[in-house]
């Protein structure tokens, strides 16, 4: 079993002046692949290091299969973590560093210790490389081996700190295929920080959002991005961002009218789906890119285009709806700058956030879902 439960951790630096990480509670399954994201300075690394020992909460527990090891020593810990900077003895062997952790946390006679080594290494596919030193090797070669490192241990838990983001594209992404390989292949809990939020959608079997130390949600990747808990996950998630201007609502009886008061922008809803709207709130709608369409004069909502950008399968469009307000179109859409086009969004895929809390107003029976507050 590899279970992980974060049990209300807070962590403070500078005498409680900085909260790092403020009262996060989460349970890892036995096997999971979960991955942590969120921008700099959330609190996802402290985290990390706080689960393998190398940092102390300032309060709250931490259980690795049951047990209670927040004052345990890291190296007493069945955790194995891979680092950014790939932490490498640059003196020794990939042989030697690979059995490092082995030498260090086992009692396995030398003869054992080197065919887990061999072994790791042709999983690894870095066989050939047992007797260079790490200057002698490329960026991935160097991450390979500090994945296997952690492997051939065969710990619990994996905890990976951001360890591609020193690769260049083409290799973060050809790297983060082998890691996702290795981790089903092997069945180890896998806890992964990173701040790129398309690795953590691709990779994760859930993924865990946070802002300034607080847990803002976590789900499944596709739950998430369909149904954000507030105007900053629905912001974080998705490339490109999700579109957002700021209305007011005039509620009849029939519909509610979203305008921005300037004139540009204004989207119709029925009230009947949205009972909890009155008349007056000031609320955030939202709508991804991708959402966006083109429509007919009749039935579209006007706009210019401020610019066009080609990404090869699909044209950004920039509208003048709000700030950077994009439609994501097919490549076959061509206007000019300065064009007038018709826009439109289906009603399912509209989010609205109060704008106060930033809480998503999402509706189940007529009743809105608590979102965590932005």
């Amino acid at each position: 079993m590899g279970t992980v439960t974060l049990d209300g951790i807070r962590k403070e630096f500078d005498n409680g002046r900085i909260v790092a990480v403020d009262d996060l509670s989460l349970d890892v399954e036995d096997g999971e692949f979960v991955t942590v994201v969120g921008p700099s300075g959330c609190g996802k690394s402290t985290t990390l290091r706080m689960v393998a020992g190398l940092e102390q909460p300032t309060s709250g527990r931490i259980l690795i299969d049951g047990d209670d090891v927040t004052d345990v020593h890291a190296r007493k810990r069945d955790v194995a973590m891979v680092f950014q900077n790939y932490a490498l003895y640059p003196h020794k062997t990939v042989r030697q560093n690979m059995a490092f952790g082995l030498r260090m946390s086992t009692d396995l006679p030398r003869a054992e210790r080197e065919e887990l080594v061999r072994e790791t290494a042709e999983m690894m596919g870095i066989e050939d490389l047992l007797d260079d030193k790490p200057g002698e090797l490329s960026g991935g070669q160097k991450q390979r081996v500090a994945l296997g490192r952690a492997i051939v241990r065969e710990p619990d838990v994996f905890l990976f700190d951001e360890p591609l983001s020193n690769l260049d594209a083409k290799l973060r992404t050809t790297m983060r295929t082998e890691i996702q390989r290795l981790q089903n292949e092997l069945g180890i809990t896998s806890i992964y920080v990173t701040h790129d939020q398309e690795e953590a959608m691709t990779m994760g079997d859930r993924i865990v959002i946070l802002k300034d130390g607080e847990l803002q949600q976590t789900g499944a990747p596709t739950d998430v991005y369909e149904n954000p808990a507030n105007r900053f996950v629905g912001g974080f998630v998705g490339s490109p961002s999700m579109n957002f201007v700021d209305v007011r609502a005039a509620v009849t009886r029939d519909e509610v009218r979203l305008s921005d008061g300037t004139g540009r922008f204004e989207y119709r809803l029925p009230a009947a789906d949205y009972p909890s709207i009155s008349d007056g709130d000031a609320l955030t709608f939202g709508v991804r890119p991708e959402d966006v369409f083109t429509a007919e004069p009749a039935s579209g909502i006007e706009t210019a285009v401020e610019v066009v950008e080609p990404v090869g399968s699909d044209n950004y469009l920039y509208l003048d709806l709000g700030d950077d307000f994009i439609a994501r179109v097919d490549s076959d859409v061509e206007p000019d700058p300065g064009d007038v086009i018709y826009v439109g969004f289906d009603e399912s895929d509209v989010h609205l956030f109060d704008a106060r809390s930033g809480g998503s107003l999402a509706f189940e029976r007529g009743e809105p879902t608590p979102a965590p507050s932005a």
